[in-house]
């Protein structure tokens, strides 16, 4: 697992940012222990098995002012609390503006979701 170019990826962002994304990667690694975080895009990445972007289940990416937590086949999730923005093809996000904005239940009942999608 390439998880150094996901660590620096995040210690380079400013310091809100980097605390935003640093909390959705620890969500993300809890809910997900046997993906696969990688760089991939420029951006990281978590994927099932050991080459990125294969089976890729979410991803984080910093913008200026917030990070988006996305999900490849997102507009396939249940989501009630309606927090999911469509994007391109089957995908889906939320930004992260503050650490606030993280949800660790919400968030870890969408990749768990998007994990057992993947698994088919």
């Amino acid at each position: 697992m390439s998880t150094t170019g996901v660590t620096d990826y995040l210690t380079g962002l400013d310091t809100p940012l980097r605390e935003v994304g640093q909390q959705a990667r620890a969500v993300i690694d809890s809910a997900l222990p046997d993906a696969t975080g990688a760089m991939w895009h420029g951006h990281p990445t978590w994927s099932l098995g050991d080459q990125p972007g294969r089976n890729p289940v979410c991803l984080l990416k910093a913008y200026k002012s917030y990070v988006t937590f996305g999900l490849w086949r997102g507009q396939a999730l249940a989501d009630p609390s309606g927090q999911l923005t469509p994007g391109a093809r089957q995908m889906a996000s939320v930004k992260l503006h503050t650490v606030d904005d993280i949800d660790a239940e919400l968030f870890t009942n969408w990749l768990r979701q998007a994990y057992e999608l993947e698994l088919g």
